[in-house]
């Protein structure tokens, strides 16, 4: 099995990688949202400020 961040072999302490730091960037991926699941659902709120009532979109 190889590492999915550098494609070196996986370490058994580590895996599916193959060092700590290839494990902390994958979750620094996660945290930053890089990662994401696609989806065809309609979202629940407006998808841009455009679509806000002008009062709404004001500055704090």
């Amino acid at each position: 099995m190889t590492c999915p961040i550098c494609k070196e072999e996986t370490h058994k302490d580590y895996r599916p990688f193959c060092s700590k730091r290839c494990a902390d960037i994958d979750l620094g991926r996660w945290m930053r949202g890089s990662y994401a699941i696609p989806s065809d659902d309609v979202p629940d709120g407006p998808d841009s400020a455009t679509e806000w009532p002008e009062e709404n979109r004001k500055p704090h």
